[in-house]
């Protein structure tokens, strides 16, 4: 899939740059309104890619890191209401083990889950999105652009496809770029080094108002800069995207040192865990699950707490993959007797043990492990899991509550395509057929798959005219008929720009 997050449109090996960069100019001939539908045609694209992944742990962790810095952004005067309103700001994972992340036109961010491999520290991955965050505010993609605004979104779309393809398969990318001006259209997009500057200084600016240790904008720079100078293997497209200079290493030091905030300690257990759910999750094959299951052999016993954490974390994880249900236990086993003290670490060690009961399909067993957490409200996480595991049992006395907190779910994060689907699950088994059949449809409308709402839409029109409705049924009947027109006006839309 693709996941970097504004950087991500810089030149790749091979291709020929025929256009100097623009400057940074004003942006003005593109709206926001304009960059925000170039960015849907993109990310509906995205949506579809086999890599996407819906992961609600990693999920809720990079909204964590994310949230905070909008907030800064916005306290700061970086990040407009209008543009924070107009704008998507959804943030899509992608199963790649490649480090990159990415900013797409209209404000559609992505992370591959290599990046989350590699980071030691949340400041660290809070510094890359908060990069990227001054990338959009600062509205370079539209800078970046702004010479392109003769052509049509679709041919622009598929420029930026195409360079993010190219980061992970230069030939598949082939397919996606179009026309002979391939090159000259790319480097239009890519960011010129007063741009990489300026991000620099409002993200360095945004990270540290967020809460967030300025150090790991040093610690970033310097792991890429390490691997810049060892290899150019093309694991890390990011830094292709985002030349580092000696400059902005400097620059970014020297803010250091004016900055009064004290150092924080290392060695972060929860980081550990999640970044080893990150490499497991990017490379599934048999042969690197094997690998991960011996890993956490490779730590002698006075090694580092949070390394035995994460390698213990990841062989559970890889053994459920490998469906070696015994192997996956007494890893877990040993991974539970580190985490006791650490509460939000307890937390990701007992979702694994959730996670390994729904893996053998012990589901009373899972959603009891799930309550024991005793969390309110309910993390989507938990939520999500919770659910999951009552689709598998019979009739339970905590659908009725489950069902309304996805309900609550969705109304406040209504792009939550998982979370519809899971709603749509829950109702379908409580004999809710229309308002099943209307989440489903809002599922696919979330992932900007127009065709399948309107499928879906219909579907559930088509119930409604041969059952008869019950209480309820006739605001369902009312909002599947507005949403259906809204979908089919997407198509119509999609189809002019073509």
């Amino acid at each position: 899939m693709l996941v970097l997050l504004l950087g991500t449109l810089g030149l790749q090996p091979g291709w020929t740059q025929t256009n100097a960069l623009p400057s940074l100019g004003n942006g003005e001939g593109i709206s926001l309104g304009a960059e925000r539908k170039l960015g849907d045609r993109i990310a509906r694209e995205l949506y579809r890619d086999p890599d996407y992944l819906e992961d609600p742990v990693l999920d809720e962790y990079i909204q964590r890191l994310w949230a905070p810095l909008v907030k800064a952004a916005a306290a700061r005067g970086e990040l407009s209401s209008d543009l924070q309103e107009r704008f998507a700001w959804r943030i899509l994972l992608g199963r790649d083990r490649s480090v990159n992340a990415f900013a797409l036109p209209g404000g559609y961010l992505g992370v591959h889950l290599g990046l989350i491999a590699v980071v030691t520290s949340h400041d660290e991955l809070a510094s890359v999105l908060a990069h990227e965050l001054s990338h959009v505010t600062q509205r370079h993609i539209a800078r970046s652009i702004d010479e392109q605004t003769k052509m049509t979104p679709w041919v622009i779309g598929s420029m930026i496809l195409g360079a993010i393809a190219a980061s992970k398969n230069p030939q598949a990318a082939q397919g996606l770029i179009v026309g002979g001006q391939a090159a000259a259209i790319q480097s239009q997009l890519s960011y010129s080094r007063d741009m990489e500057r300026e991000a620099d200084r409002v993200g360095y600016g945004i990270l540290a108002d967020a809460g967030y240790d300025p150090q790991g904008f040093v610690g970033m720079f310097a792991k890429l800069q390490q691997t810049a100078g060892v290899s150019d293997s093309g694991a890390y497209p990011y830094l292709r995207s985002h030349p580092l200079t000696t400059e902005r290493i400097a620059d970014m030091q020297a803010r250091l040192q004016l900055n009064t905030a004290s150092p924080r300690a290392s060695g972060d257990m929860v980081q550990a865990m999640l970044a080893a759910r990150a490499r497991v999750m990017s490379q599934n094959s048999v042969e690197a699950l094997r690998a991960w299951t011996q890993g956490s052999q490779a730590h002698s016993p006075p090694a580092h707490a949070a390394q035995q954490a994460g390698a213990l974390y990841a062989a559970t994880l890889a053994h459920l993959q490998l469906r070696d249900m015994a192997a996956a236990e007494r890893s877990w086993q040993q991974l539970s007797q580190l985490t006791p003290a650490t509460p939000e670490a307890k937390r990701l060690v007992v979702l694994l043990q959730a996670e390994m009961a729904a893996k053998q399909e012990r589901f009373a067993v899972a959603l009891q492990v799930l309550e024991s957490l005793g969390q309110a409200p309910l993390p989507r996480p938990e939520l999500i899991a919770t659910a999951q595991a009552l689709l598998r049992l019979p009739p339970h006395p905590a659908r009725a509550s489950i069902t309304q907190k996805l309900r609550e779910q969705v109304t406040q994060a209504p792009h939550d395509a998982q979370a519809w689907n899971t709603l749509a699950s829950m109702l379908a088994l409580q004999g809710q057929a229309l308002a099943s059949l209307r989440a489903e449809g809002e599922a696919q409308m979330a992932r900007m798959d127009w065709t399948g709402a309107v499928d879906r839409f219909r579907a559930a029109q088509d119930w409604a005219k041969n059952n008869r409705l019950q209480a309820g049924d006739h605001i369902e009947a009312s909002i599947v008929d507005t949403r259906l027109r809204q979908a089919q006006a997407q198509i119509r839309d999609m189809q002019a720009e073509r």
